[in-house]
């Protein structure tokens, strides 16, 4: 009998080690390509960077800088959560607090899902034919009554509008997660005391799901930062040395800038090619750390 038990806790240990190990090997195929893409962009994009790089205009044939291209990105993201962020807040808590379980709230909760797998190409035709086309065209026609197209270009607006549908899936399910996280007995006691379930949304439950929301916002960031297809139609320049004169301008983005460096110049560096890349990132870790940072605070004055 004791014999039996010991082959069985060796063959319990031995399936352990081997589950661990395999485990442990995948981990490792998924990590280690990410950590050798950083150490290449790293080792090859230092080389370029310097303060010129960063703060100069691009030259005709790529080199020079990037400065336009960075301001444009920051341009265009701010804008874009600027847009996404309480457009998905407000229909996340439609979504979690008034829908419940209609056939109408089923239907719309596949078309995020649905939204959510769309080609990012896809979202950029929509945006270049309503936003641009449609929305830009009749503003110039029936408002401006302008002879040159004003609205109807491709602009920062309609870049802006058309990424804020991309990342709106992602920031409407988080939220919605995160009301759904706060207890229920935050709605029973502030309703008991006679607020309204309106008030209770507005100073209870919003405020109490906020760390949660701005994960929702770091990924949309994230998303929206690295989005090409959409803003090369829709906004993007491929050169531009100046700044954006207002929203109905066009202006150069990073994404895009890497996009043509590497497939429509030609002679252009692997250290020039590897430092656009590694200021993207960087802009992109900026950002997260900044919403990471502020989620924290949030976090720890929350007494609950």
């Amino acid at each position: 009998m004791s014999g039996t038990l010991q082959r069985g806790r060796d063959a319990r240990r031995l399936t352990q080690t081997a589950a661990y190990a395999v485990l442990l090997a995948a981990t490792v195929a998924v990590v280690a390509p990410i950590f050798l893409l950083f150490g290449f962009l790293i080792y090859h994009g230092a080389k370029q960077i310097d303060w010129k790089f960063l703060t100069l205009p691009p030259n005709a044939d790529s080199s020079g800088g990037i400065f336009p291209a960075i301001v444009g990105t920051v341009y265009l993201i701010g804008l874009t959560i600027l847009f996404a962020l309480p457009l998905g807040i407000v229909a996340a808590v439609y979504l979690n607090e008034y829908g419940g379980k209609s056939r109408f709230v089923g239907v719309i909760r596949s078309a995020i899902v649905n939204l959510a797998g769309v080609p990012s190409i896809v979202h950029g035709l929509f945006g270049l034919g309503f936003f641009v086309l449609f929305v830009g065209g009749s503003i110039d026609k029936f408002v401006l009554h302008a002879n040159k197209p004003v609205w109807g270009q491709p602009c920062l607006l309609w870049g802006a509008c058309t990424l804020a549908i991309v990342i709106l899936p992602i920031i409407i399910k988080s939220t919605e997660e995160a009301l759904a996280s706060v207890p229920r007995s935050f709605r029973e006691g502030s309703q008991s005391l006679g607020a309204t379930k309106w008030q209770t949304i507005r100073r209870i439950i919003i405020p109490a799901a906020i760390p949660e929301i701005m994960t929702g916002a770091i990924l949309g960031i994230g998303r929206a930062t690295g989005e090409t297809a959409p803003v090369m139609i829709t906004c993007a320049a491929s050169f531009k040395p100046g700044l954006p004169n207002g929203l109905n301008d066009q202006a150069m983005l990073l994404p895009y800038h890497l996009y043509f460096v590497v497939t429509q110049s030609t002679n252009t560096s692997l250290p020039l090619k590897s430092g656009i890349a590694l200021v993207l990132i960087a802009i992109v870790a900026m950002t997260s750390a900044v919403a990471i940072v502020l989620r924290s605070k949030v976090k720890r004055a929350r007494k609950w």
